[in-house]
């Protein structure tokens, strides 16, 4: 057993030394002197002890300085010592200080007996909790905000994804960091629309931020100008979080049960997916199943966005809660995304310009009409950036990844001509700037990082209605560019000649666009087109059509096969946007041959115009109004611009006939049954289901 060490007396004022010391205390500060003697400049850069022959002698040049055969000089004037650092002091005291209220405050609450309402709501029944995602957990804002949270650094196993969060906060020890409550409390209402408002007010230790560099180095925030590389001292109560605190992993518990994050997935697959198929569902679900979001916080900004689109555009009665409980959770998953989101723009990724696109079209169905724009202005030029406009950018990435930039890209491509021709904006995407391919016409299933597998014989891919739906944009991109520039420098001569052939060739192709669909997306039509039969209009189809729409909507008992067949609601979206197109090309031509013989037969036109009305009707009446009303608002956006604009034209056309004027009735009874499908779709009790004007059909473009 080792022998116990001398104590050292506490009284001593110099170390013990090998020399036996004198007893005198006046020796004592002598010998103590000639130790703490002032070391060369060489020395004390070296960090050595200065060894000199005299001590005494100041100007003696010491052994290391005469070995190295360098001058021996003691230029260095030592600095003042400065005031004591009173920070340890300052937090000791915040920390009493908030111990005692907290002590005050628990005396306080026992003198007061719990309220039989508080009692009856701790009651509430299993099913009704796991229902309303709101009162079984703190909303992700308020446990962002309010609550101490550790952030743990583990090394994260390598994605199938090349994300720069892969190495995310892997170098790095724990540190904790924490809001001033003030901060959650007072000012969280301002920032989370009231989301906080649940959560009581609680009383934590004031703890300083960490430099967003310190917490997330790994992944690089180019845009910040302030120094990121210095810890920030205690911030003051109503101070701002770093945008860094919020980009870290989180739990889907965080936000709703785990059961109903995982219900609306299944929802979006089953019934958004077909229209807006812009992630690859084998992988997107395995790393759902992995719980990558609890490693990756963009993937969790994904499955937030995913949820927060979905929960506005599906049938209420598909969902087991409450209309107020699903706008809710759709706008907390939508800030939940926006938080992380909007902190990892560098480097960009195919992710950002999918959760941009989510967000649009829950602004889109919220009405939203600015933050929608903004949105998918974010997603357009986050895809340019990216150059997924460029066939040449995709070489190299794996194959999952190519399929979901292209479609992406699409999907993004007609969301702009949409825009462009029913609020009348600047095309942003041009198609003479688009050199990507379509996508493959194969099922994810049959798509792996590394090849493409064959599709089965006769089994069309869902993705087929996005390359069909994609070349109808197309062609509407064109005639949009011509009635642009023509508007700006009339064609006149030789030129208008050729102008009017050019448009006449797009409507031929406008025309038989869709002749070599295939078999599931191909129009089975109940009636010729010539004929429009008098069931079409009238009180008892209205009234027959009105009920089958509020069993979709209000019945969770209902029939669902029409909706699910993904090749039906495909087929809403596509033969309605063919006969928008085809409508637009035949009024510029019109213009065209005005301009270059001074006037227009008036009947052809008029008869032109009926033939659209007719074909509108009755692709409208040989698809199933669930197949009609899964497509959602953006369907009735496009049928209300044909009607109107065809209501306009008969009304101008004095030789109109007849049977023109029966067409467009028929079609604006159909409108309001439309009209009713689009008010089904708000989730706000308040609205009188009159849809926005400035509304941009992005669902399903």
């Amino acid at each position: 057993m080792p022998s116990a060490r001398t104590k050292k007396e506490p009284n001593s004022p110099t170390p013990p030394s090998d020399d036996p010391s004198p007893k005198d205390p006046s020796e004592n500060s002598k010998i103590k002197r000639k130790r703490q003697s002032q070391s060369c400049d060489a020395c004390r850069a070296r960090k050595v002890r200065c060894a000199r022959e005299n001590p005494d002698d100041p100007k003696g040049s010491c052994k290391h300085c005469i070995t190295l055969g360098i001058p021996c000089t003691y230029d260095y004037q030592p600095k003042k010592r400065g005031p004591p650092n009173l920070y340890l002091r300052r937090l000791q005291e915040a920390a009493a200080a908030a111990a005692a209220a907290q002590q005050q405050e628990n005396q306080n609450g026992t003198e007061h007996p719990q309220s039989p309402s508080a009692t009856s709501q701790g009651a509430a029944s299993p099913t009704q909790t796991a229902l309303t995602p709101s009162s079984t957990v703190s909303s992700f804002l308020d446990s962002s905000l309010n609550q101490v949270q550790s952030i743990h650094s583990a090394a994260l196993p390598p994605s199938r994804y090349p994300i720069a969060a892969d190495g995310f906060h892997s170098q790095f020890p724990p540190l904790s960091m924490s809001v001033p409550s003030s901060f959650g409390n007072s000012r969280m209402p301002e920032m989370a629309n009231g989301l906080s408002s649940r959560s009581p007010p609680r009383t934590e230790d004031p703890q300083p931020y960490g430099s967003p560099s310190d917490q997330f180095s790994t992944y690089p925030l180019h845009n910040w100008s302030y120094k990121q590389h210095q810890a920030l001292s205690v911030l003051p109560p109503t101070a701002i979080p770093p945008l860094s605190y919020y980009y870290r992993p989180h739990r889907l518990e965080d936000v709703a049960p785990r059961d109903t994050i995982l219900l609306i997935i299944a929802l979006f697959f089953d019934f958004v997916y077909p229209l807006t198929p812009c992630v690859h569902k084998p992988s997107f679900m395995a790393d759902v199943h992995s719980r990558r979001e609890e490693r990756d916080p963009l993937f969790f900004a994904l499955v937030m966005s995913t949820v927060a689109s979905t929960l506005v555009q599906v049938p209420r009665s598909y969902l087991p809660m409450e209309r107020h409980a699903v706008r809710k959770l759709a706008q907390t998953c939508h800030e939940a995304s926006r938080h992380i989101s909007v902190a990892s723009y560098d480097p960009p990724t195919s992710m950002h310009v999918v959760i941009r696109y989510f967000d649009c079209v829950y602004h889109f169905c919220e009405g939203h009409d600015a933050t929608q724009h903004a949105a998918f202005g974010e997603a357009a030029h986050i895809a340019v950036t990216l150059r997924m406009h460029e066939e040449s950018s995709y070489e190299g990435l794996d194959l999952i990844e190519c399929e979901v930039r292209r479609r992406t890209f699409w999907l993004l491509f007609g969301a702009d001509k949409s825009m462009s021709i029913l609020l009348g904006r600047p095309i942003c995407l041009r198609d003479e700037d688009t050199t990507c391919n379509f996508p493959r016409e194969l099922d994810d299933e049959y798509i792996t990082p590394s090849a493409y597998l064959p599709q089965p014989h006769g089994k069309t891919a869902i993705v087929s209605g996005l390359n069909y739906i994609s070349r109808i944009f197309a062609l509407l991109g064109e005639i949009l560019v011509r009635i642009r520039v023509d508007k700006r420098s009339p064609p006149q001569g030789q030129f208008l000649t050729a102008r009017l052939e050019e448009v006449q060739a797009l409507h031929s192709r406008i025309v038989s666009a869709l002749g070599h669909a295939p078999e599931p997306l191909r129009l089975k039509q109940a009636h010729s087109q010539s004929h429009l039969p008098p069931e079409y209009g009238g009180a008892g189809f209205r009234q027959a059509a009105f009920t089958e729409v509020k069993d979709f909507f209000d019945n969770p008992n209902a029939s669902r096969a029409n909706a699910l067949n993904p090749f039906l609601v495909m087929q809403a979206n596509l033969y309605v946007t063919q006969q928008l197109v085809r409508f637009v090309i035949e009024q510029y031509r019109d213009e065209l041959i005005t301009s270059l013989q001074g006037s227009v037969d008036e009947r052809r036109v008029a008869e032109d115009r009926e033939a659209v009305a007719s074909d509108l009707l009755n692709i409208l009446h040989s698809i199933p109004i669930q197949s009609i009303a899964t497509n959602g608002p953006s369907l009735v956006h496009k049928v209300r611009f044909v009607a109107s604009t065809l209501l306009d034209a008969v009304r101008k056309a004095e030789t109109a006939p007849a049977s023109a004027a029966r067409a467009h009735a028929y079609l604006w009874d159909f409108l309001s049954i439309l009209s009713e499908i689009e008010r089904n779709y708000l989730l706000d009790d308040d609205r009188d289901g009159v849809g926005s004007d400035t509304g941009m059909p992005l669902m399903a473009n």
